[in-house]
């Protein structure tokens, strides 16, 4: 499992976030607070509190392939 913080300010970062994490094969959680949610949902991110950073799990062996394709996400 790789954890990373990431930050969704738009509506458009919410819609590409989910296009990239819908291609993805293994399992993604988003935590903002004690909330925790699929990252392949847009209901549930929108559900989340955007205005600060979030918390991406991503629970495969293939992590680092769909962290490069996240980086503009990326909270550095």
């Amino acid at each position: 499992m790789k954890t990373i913080q990431i930050q969704l300010s738009t509506i458009r970062d919410v819609q590409d976030f989910v296009g990239i994490a819908t291609a993805f094969d293994g399992d993604i959680d988003l935590t903002s607070g004690r909330y925790v949610v699929d990252a392949k949902s847009i209901i549930g991110i929108f559900s989340l509190d955007l205005l600060s950073p979030i918390t991406l799990r991503i629970h495969s062996g293939d992590a680092d392939k769909l962290i490069t394709q996240l980086d503009r996400f990326i909270v550095k």
